[in-house]
């Protein structure tokens, strides 16, 4: 936020107490006090009658060595009409020339202005006050400037200093063989220095690791800017480039209209060479606008506007971009092996996203996410955010927060970005989503009750419409006996009802296409016991469990028999791990359930000790009923399940490993495997990935069993490697990684970061090369370079 409006009144009382606070106790005198001696550092009126005598005894105090402190609260003003108060050691005052002298820990400060000096002599015919030895003067901002010898005068708004230090704001220092001060409202100064970084406490001659050497500057205090003419920046003292002129915004701003840093790319596959010219622009308090023009070779400008704004209960984000895109693709095959053609890939395009939420009140709340563009190409020439993704949702809502409760209802619409694979007349608009939620409080049997539904109604142009209503009710007593098992009963109630049209359409692919009504209600009851076993070791600072579990479930038993004629919206994917081996249903959502009679057995391990752990858990289901139309390669397609283990380690701070794996009792072979390790020391670290799945799930095609069966690359197995590698030493840092498709034999990225950061300035080289094909973005290679100086800013190149 900008800072407040300047004020015209003197401070209040509050705050000038907290002034006074930051000073010793001892001679404080203000100028009404002196009957009029001093009148806030102004020149004397020639009419006025001469003040009487002041004090000429010295009246020492005990004052800090410390450099005075700035109030806790500025408004950023600098008066001379406001009272100036002082305290010293010694004061004396020359009623004939009209010279008060002060000396010894001398502190004078007027509205938000405070100056410390070993001696100030003030000259009531001039109006000009002389500060000598340690001299310390903060500045409304914030700003401390320091030096040995000054001169002020028109209430400290005008004045010279000599050899100039000044600390700013987020530790930026300053320094200048001379500064002269006009109307407090422009410093000008000779043989400027500037710099960011901490100078050495042991060798303070020696250069910072940069610095910004200038002719001459100007401090603008009323437009906060700094510019530096015949300017050279140097690293560790030495000269590296020169800057014929260089502006910036002053260090104690934090919002300001004004341009940012440009890019520059010298090659981009769609581009070319462009370079973006950023506008910001600070309307108010509360809000503020970005603006981007593009320029490239290869097509045509672009703008994007970015404007936010804040209300005391809600907040906007919009940003949107419109460009006149030239560049014509030919014609590309997709992943599935298909010939896709480009398409309003030219011409006038633009995009939009939008963004606000709004708190009606403490409970409830609205909002929107909007996200909308012209063409995926286009989003891909520009590089607009978002790319690369399916599809681009959007949506409203309005929400509410209860005890134990949560309700929602939504609207959402999706526009397809994969090209040739996702077609937006095939995507569903839900018009709309109730979700309701409640978790209630443990009952007279030690029970908890629980209840969800999720009622929509989904459209689509082309495919099966739906409309469902969903209830499930849930209800939990746990207790345990004097053997230490922990038992759960669980009874709990899934109930739907569908209307559906085109059930013979995408996703559902049924082989009726009459409309159809049909609902289904699936009472379970669940019993499942925990045994901890709790044993020391190592001295007794490691503790080990040992966890046998067993579940048992009974529900009507389930299948494409009972489910065949029922819309599937939110059970498209199937997942048995050891995440899913005790849950009640592994399907994603409710429109497809687990029924039957079920045994689920598995055994935990955990040991822990001195903050590190090994955690283990492998199990099995057993299951009375197989469904042999089950999503393939599900692990269940017989009655004895597939083995699925899971496993988190820990043991030491040299080596981690997480890793999922289901193994294939009848075929002896894995059919689903992910795992992520790293090992090293502090300062190298290597990091290794690897995914299996025995096919290529995508939704457009996992349930497609009945007139049209999937293509071959959906039993096209997933087997993906990833490798990297880290260092970090000091202030330098390198990384490379490595991700390759097994299946395929082909590399799909490449990349790399090096670079070098400390307190004041950080480079950064960047390099990706991507292999693979996605939509129509075809393979290509980025390089980005980035310089940071601290309170400047950021320079890059991408290529």
């Amino acid at each position: 936020m900008d800072r407040p409006a300047p004020s015209t009144r003197a401070p209040s009382l509050t705050r000038l107490a907290a002034v006074l606070r930051q000073f010793p106790r001892g001679l404080l005198l203000s100028a009404t006090m002196l009957g009029g001696m001093l009148c806030a550092l102004g020149p004397r009126d020639a009419h006025a009658d001469a003040p009487p005598d002041g004090p000429r005894r010295s009246m020492p105090i005990h004052a800090p060595k410390s450099q005075p402190q700035s109030p806790a609260n500025f408004s950023g003003t600098v008066s001379n009409t406001d009272p100036m108060t002082f305290q010293a050691d010694h004061v004396a005052y020359d009623s004939r020339n009209g010279i008060a002298t002060w000396t010894g820990n001398v502190q004078l400060w007027q509205n938000d202005q405070i100056m410390r000096a070993d001696k100030v002599v003030y000259d009531r015919n001039t109006g000009v006050a002389s500060a000598r030895g340690n001299v310390a003067m903060v500045e409304p901002d914030g700003t401390v400037l320091f030096t040995e010898y000054a001169e002020l005068s028109n209430g400290m708004r005008d004045g010279i200093m000599t050899r100039m230090y000044a600390r700013m704001e987020d530790n930026a220092r300053m320094a200048a063989n001379g500064m002269r001060r006009t109307g407090a409202k422009v410093n000008d100064l000779t043989r400027v220095v500037y710099t960011a970084c901490e100078i050495c406490a042991r060798h303070p001659e020696r250069a910072p690791f940069w610095q910004l050497r200038a002719y001459d500057a100007t401090h603008d205090l009323q437009h906060k800017r700094l510019e530096f003419r015949d300017a050279f920046v140097d690293f560790f003292g030495v000269p590296i480039f020169y800057l014929p002129a260089f502006s910036m915004t002053d260090p104690s701003v934090r919002r300001q209209s004004g341009f940012l840093t440009p890019g520059f790319t010298p090659h981009d596959r769609y581009l070319g060479t462009y370079v973006t010219i950023p506008y910001y622009w600070v309307i108010d308090r509360q809000s503020d606008v970005t603006l981007q023009g593009l320029f490239s070779t290869r097509t045509g400008p672009e703008l994007t506007a970015n404007y936010r704004r804040y209300f005391s209960n809600a907040r906007l984000n919009l940003t949107g971009g419109i460009a006149y895109d030239t560049h014509r693709d030919i014609d590309y095959t997709n992943t599935f092996g298909q010939n896709v053609e480009s398409a309003d890939n030219h011409g006038m395009q633009g995009y939009i996203f939008a963004n606000g939420q709004v708190s009606i009140n403490r409970t409830w709340r609205a909002g929107a996410n909007i996200r909308w563009a012209s063409s995926p190409n286009f989003m891909r020439d520009y590089r607009v955010s978002g790319y690369g993704q399916d599809t681009l949702n959007s949506n409203i809502y309005l929400e509410g927060f209860g005890t134990g409760s949560y309700s929602r209802i939504d609207a959402e619409g999706y526009q397809g970005m994969n090209q040739g694979i996702i077609h937006n007349q095939d995507l569903p608009w839900v018009l709309p989503r109730y979700t309701y939620s409640y978790f209630g409080q443990p009952d007279a049997l030690g029970g908890r009750f629980s209840l969800d539904t999720t009622d929509f109604y989904v459209y689509r142009e082309n495919g099966t419409s739906d409309q469902r209503g969903q209830l499930s009710l849930n209800w939990d007593r746990p207790f345990h006996n004097s053997l230490g098992q922990i038992w759960n009963l669980t009874l709990h109630v899934e109930s739907a009802i569908h209307r559906a049209t085109e059930l013979n359409q995408q996703p559902n692919y049924a082989r009726t296409t009459r409309a159809q009504v049909e609902g289904q209600v699936l009472p379970t009851v669940g019993l499942k016991m925990n045994w901890p076993f709790l044993r020391s070791f190592n001295h007794n600072t490691g503790t080990q469990i040992l966890e046998p579990i067993v579940q048992f479930l009974a529900a009507p038993n389930t299948g494409n028999s009972t489910s065949r004629n029922i819309p599937n919206e939110d059970s498209l994917s199937y997942e048995f791990t050891d995440s899913t081996l005790f849950a009640l249903n592994r399907y994603a959502g409710t429109d497809r359930l687990d029924g039957g009679l079920r045994a689920n057995v598995g055994l935990h391990n955990n040991w822990t000790w001195n903050g590190h752990q090994i955690d283990v858990l492998i199990g099995e289901s057993f299951q009375e009923h197989v469904d042999h139309n089950r999503i393939p390669y599900s692990g269940l397609g017989h009655h004895l399940s597939d083995v699925v283990m899971g496993t988190h380690m820990v043991p030491n701070q040299f080596f981690d490993f997480d890793g999922k794996m289901r193994l294939d009792p009848y075929g002896g072979k894995v059919d689903f495997a992910d795992a992520l390790g790293s090992a090293g020391f502090r300062h190298f670290r290597v990091t290794g990935g690897y995914l299996f799945e025995p096919v290529t799930p995508y939704y457009y095609y996992a349930q497609r069993p009945y007139d049209t069966a999937a293509p071959d690359i959906y039993y096209k197995p997933i087997s993906e490697l990833t490798v990297g590698a880290a260092s970090n030493w000091d202030n330098w840092h390198i990384a490379a990684y490595l991700r390759r498709s097994l299946s395929r034999k082909e590399s799909v990225a490449v990349g790399g970061d090096a670079g070098y950061q400390n307190d004041c300035f950080g480079l950064d080289v960047m390099y990706l090369k991507q292999y693979t094909t996605i939509g129509g973005q075809q393979s290509n290679s980025t390089v980005m370079f980035s310089l940071t100086f601290k309170t400047i800013g950021t320079f890059g190149i991408n290529g």
